[in-house]
């Protein structure tokens, strides 16, 4: 059984799905759905596309690098192999996608690192915009624990020295 890659968004497209595109210079075009026919033939690039692949490695979201991908690619030449190999490969594709997932876990958690702390702060910010809304303005005024703790922010004067620049 063929998997072929969509062209616009790598997606796999299996045997009896997708649309098959050629155009006048016979060069073969594969989708795995009308969405991405349309976005080719709407001659959108698949990079700038925030949904697709392309995109996603482009800007950093997916991993490129990684050794494993080199099992997957795709080649036109017909291989011979023995039972011995094709029982090894068998065992070592269950190693890679292990390892291969160990790496996308990693990967994201770097990604993620510092995203705790910027939800938490969109959160704190939220709540303190909206505390009038989970409790009552009057009940408030009465008990000043209720609010958020202000942030004091220290703003420099400005100094005869700095006016006397300008």
């Amino acid at each position: 059984m063929r998997l072929e890659k969509c062209w616009f968004c790598s997606s796999t497209v299996y045997p009896g799905h997708g649309i098959q595109y050629v155009r006048n210079d016979a060069k073969v075009f594969r989708f795995c759905r009308s969405k991405c026919h349309k976005n080719f033939k709407m001659k959108r690039n698949p990079r700038k596309v925030k949904w697709t692949k392309a995109y996603r490695r482009l800007n950093g979201k997916d991993m490129t690098q990684d050794a494993t991908f080199e099992f997957e690619r795709k080649r036109n030449r017909p291989e011979r192999y023995d039972r011995s190999v094709t029982e090894n490969t068998l065992k070592a594709i269950k190693k890679i996608d292990k390892v291969r997932v160990d790496r996308e876990a990693r990967h994201h958690a770097q990604r993620m690192k510092g995203k705790k702390a910027q939800v938490l702060r969109e959160a704190t910010k939220e709540l303190e915009q909206s505390i009038h809304m989970v409790k009552a303005p009057a009940a408030l005024q009465e008990d000043s624990s209720l609010t958020l703790p202000k942030i004091k922010v220290k703003v420099s004067q400005p100094t005869e020295d700095n006016h006397m620049l300008e």
